[in-house]
């Protein structure tokens, strides 16, 4: 937490650097949302760090006043739970895109998922790739025309929601760009939640995706019931698949458990490793500096 003696608005969170995304882009508004949640948080500027890959999202770091990575394409994820494994006092942030997360960097969530990594994972899924003009991504339709599918694409897509509740992500969320309050509510509570904490926003692409537009989700985006359960694995994959499956796209909170973080279980390794008569831990680190 800061120790400012007032207390940072929105606007302090903001870097000098000028969005650079097309005008309409649902980013802008995840970013509005990212730098209240932040100032909700009141998150010290000199303890946030921001990571992303490659993307039209991952340009996400130049626009925020914090310490921040771009990273090379798909690698965001390895490389923010590196720097909160070195640095565990560090608030970490990964933001990217539906290719960059779950194209080339796909390989890398179920990992930082099981290992309940204590980090937030936003991604801004806009079904489409948008930096390289327009070519079909992992969660677009099956049979949507784009450059590189010039008949439709032939492939399933990624259901986003359900690979991170399948491998064990112990806090889901999924949002919609227009919705600013409820993105800066999930965003919150993400950073907040301890151990790993994916977010997925659907972020619509107005130059390159005509088909997943902004009026076309209109009708489609929903709130998750009151009464939803996040306790529940099976209620929060039953309606990730519902929501895929039908087209509709649920918002809120899916799930939510508390288990032990990444860190908490090496320290505890630690802590075994240092108190045996035979093993000192603090010896093998020694013996690996220069």
């Amino acid at each position: 937490m800061t120790t400012a003696t007032e207390p940072l608005k929105a606007k302090d969170y903001k870097s000098e650097i000028p969005p650079t995304w097309c005008p309409g882009c649902g980013d802008y508004g995840v970013l509005n949302a990212v730098l209240k949640a932040f100032a909700d948080l009141q998150l010290d500027i000199n303890k946030t760090a921001l990571v992303s890959g490659i993307g039209c999202s991952s340009r996400f770091p130049y626009f925020v006043k914090t310490y921040g990575m771009h990273t090379a394409h798909g690698r965001s994820l390895p490389v923010g739970a590196g720097l909160k494994m070195a640095r565990p006092d560090l608030e970490v942030v990964v933001f990217s895109g539906d290719g960059d997360g779950f194209s080339i960097g796909g390989g890398h969530v179920p990992h930082v998922a099981r290992k309940n990594t204590d980090i937030t994972y936003v991604v801004m899924d806009n079904s489409i790739y948008g930096l390289t003009k327009g070519q079909v991504s992992p969660t677009s339709k099956q049979g949507m025309v784009t450059v590189t599918t010039p008949y439709g694409a032939p492939d399933n897509p990624v259901n986003p929601v359900a690979f991170c509740l399948t491998y064990g992500a112990t806090f889901v969320a999924q949002s919609y760009s227009s919705k600013s309050k409820l993105t800066q509510e999930l965003v919150t509570k993400a950073i907040q939640h301890k151990g790993f904490a994916f977010v997925n926003i659907i972020s619509p692409c107005p130059t390159f995706n005509k088909v997943d537009t902004f009026d076309s989700y209109k009708e489609l985006v929903y709130d998750i019931p009151a009464d939803h359960d996040t306790s529940d694995l099976n209620a929060a994959l039953q309606l990730a698949f519902e929501g895929k499956n039908s087209g509709r796209v649920p918002t809120g909170v899916l799930y939510q458990t508390q288990k032990p973080t990444l860190v908490d279980k090496l320290n505890e390794i630690r802590k075994k490793a240092n108190g045996s008569d035979n093993f000192d831990m603090n010896k093998i680190i020694e013996a690996y500096k220069p």
